[in-house]
């Protein structure tokens, strides 16, 4: 039995798709109701959360490899899952960490968070195979509301780079990862296959759009303040610094993990941004997603 955790947001959803067809597959879900209806035909609900100890055992019974994760920046949620597990007698878990955690200069509280984590697991006594994404492409869909009324994008530090990945190819490397031998003792760090700046998005969205759009450089006291409309404080000064990281050029390396993991290359902006385009269109209903400072 595999479990599946975060299976109503935008990584879980896809490795509970990516999932073969047959096997016992658990979904852990506050809202069973959010989620996907196909996949939900397939798996077992379980309602709870980590912080309902009850839940976790339910949800944890007969289970032999897990994918975890967790958002809640600062909370204990990775050790609640992971007494459980253990409890429960889970062999394998998989978890979405950052890559962040491997850079030295990186101290903000996210990365202090993923770290303590990490060696939570990797010191839990069960198999543990860590996947450290760069920033996830899906991160621009909070420009998609400017983008429908202004035609505009507001970023900081527009032309810094990131070798940012599309959600699926980590979704991708999980499944391989909970469904193959070989991964356990791993460290997947995952990336796009280029570098690319918000500038150079915001010109490959325009293109798609068939529109053109303006780049708006943010100044950090004013990124300080659109953050602060979606985050507390010290999760805020933590994405400035990790903006500052990414600026002095600690984003740029691009790992081929991706290629080596699932056989296949990683996706690169422009087909995440091809095969979500109706969420930046005017014409269509948008909602600005509350992003989670998972990876960077």
């Amino acid at each position: 039995m595999i479990l599946v955790t975060g299976a109503t947001g935008t990584t879980g959803r896809e490795v509970l798709r990516g999932l073969p067809a047959g096997l016992p597959v658990r979904v852990l879900a506050r809202d069973p109701a959010r989620v996907e209806r196909a996949a939900a035909r397939r798996a077992e609900i379980v309602t709870g959360d980590y912080g309902d100890p009850r839940s976790l055992d339910r949800a944890l019974r007969g289970v032999s490899r897990a994918f975890l994760l967790t958002n809640r920046v600062g909370g204990d949620d990775d050790a609640r899952f992971l007494r459980a597990a253990r409890s429960a007698g889970v062999r394998h878990v998989v978890k979405v960490s950052a890559a962040a955690v491997a850079d030295t200069d990186a101290d903000d509280l996210v990365t202090r968070w993923q770290r303590a984590n990490e060696d939570l697991l990797v010191n839990s006594g069960m198999r543990w195979t860590l996947l450290r994404p760069r920033a996830f492409m899906s991160n621009t869909l909070s420009w998609a509301p400017p983008i429908a009324a202004e035609r505009v994008v507001r970023a900081l530090y527009g032309t810094s780079v990131n070798a940012c990945v599309d959600p699926r190819d980590v979704a991708a490397a999980a499944v391989c990862a909970l469904t193959e031998d070989g991964h356990e003792g791993r460290i997947h760090t995952l990336t796009g296959p280029e570098p690319i700046s918000a500038v150079e998005q915001t010109a490959q969205l325009a293109r798609l759009l068939g529109s053109p759009l303006r780049f708006e450089e943010l100044s950090p006291d004013r990124a300080r303040a659109l953050l602060g409309r979606r985050h507390p404080a010290a999760v805020v000064e933590a994405l400035l610094a990790s903006a500052r990281r990414q600026r002095a050029g600690a984003k740029v390396r691009v790992e081929d993990t991706v290629h080596r993991v699932t056989g296949r290359p990683a996706r690169p902006f422009a087909t995440w941004a091809e095969d979500h385009l109706a969420a930046f269109r005017a014409d269509e209903p948008t909602t600005t997603p509350a992003l989670t400072p998972l990876a960077g």
